[in-house]
């Protein structure tokens, strides 16, 4: 993959029960202001798994890099962003920032409120040894109140029937380093959000002291708030770049 001059690449990294439709809005920006993008397809099998195809796409790409993450993407961009020198900053829209030794389970889990476990359902699949997997999906009548609130209705019965499975690894997996510890972050952080309950986003933001953009925001961000999700990720681009 060729270098892009100056600007750096941005990798946009989407979240469980999701495909990189929910950068859509997000894209267009980015593009008119000269960045090259690439949206990320995550298979949402576990942190380990994610992150290896991750780091086959930075791999291929020359100079500097931006990631910028929803929900559990922030897990895998947390993972990669310290791996790879060529990251020079994470964004984290409505995203998890776990620290070595966490997983999304357990920043679901620190504060009450969150909405996340009783809104999906386990459902097992066959492996091709015979022995059973788990994923989780979204139940039906909980989908657009928390995590969609703020989406047209359309959009958000869209969203819910295009959803993508969440491997159960993807939940319990730990990350083992964290890129936020050595490099800058950005937080979008979403007021009106019911997965991830507002006192956890400030909890992470303050420990990895990542600037910090408010948005009156379901968890939704990207599709409801684009041009926020936008303005922080240029806000980290021309940040490294000076």
């Amino acid at each position: 993959m060729e270098s892009h001059g100056q600007r750096p690449t941005i990798v946009l990294v989407h979240g469980a029960f999701e495909d990189s439709s929910i950068w859509s809005g997000v894209i267009p920006r980015l593009r008119r202001e000269g960045f090259p993008v690439i949206a990320f397809a995550n298979p949402l099998l576990g942190v380990a798994v994610d992150t290896a195809y991750l780091r086959s796409v930075l791999n291929r790409i020359q100079g500097s890099i931006i990631l910028a993450a929803h929900s559990y993407g922030g897990a895998v961009i947390t993972q990669a962003g310290a791996e790879d020198p060529k990251v020079k900053a994470l964004v984290y829209a409505a995203a998890i920032m776990p620290a070595p030794g966490e997983a999304a389970t357990d920043l679901l889990e620190r504060f009450p409120d969150s909405t996340f476990p009783t809104s999906v359902e386990p459902v097992n699949y066959m492996l091709p040894d015979g022995t059973n997997g788990t994923y989780l999906l979204y139940q039906a009548d909980k989908f657009n109140n928390n995590v969609a609130a703020d989406v047209p209705d359309s959009d958000a019965a869209l969203m819910f029937i295009t959803q993508r499975p969440m491997n159960l690894a993807a939940l319990n997996q730990k990350v083992t380093v964290a890129g936020w510890e050595t490099k800058p972050s950005w937080q979008v952080r979403t007021l009106r959000d019911l997965a991830i309950p507002l006192e956890e986003q400030k909890f992470e933001a303050d420990r990895a002291h990542a600037h910090v953009l408010e948005v009156d925001s379901s968890h939704a961000v990207t599709v409801s708030h684009p041009d926020v999700v936008a303005d922080a990720i240029e806000q980290a681009a021309r940040a490294v770049s000076n």
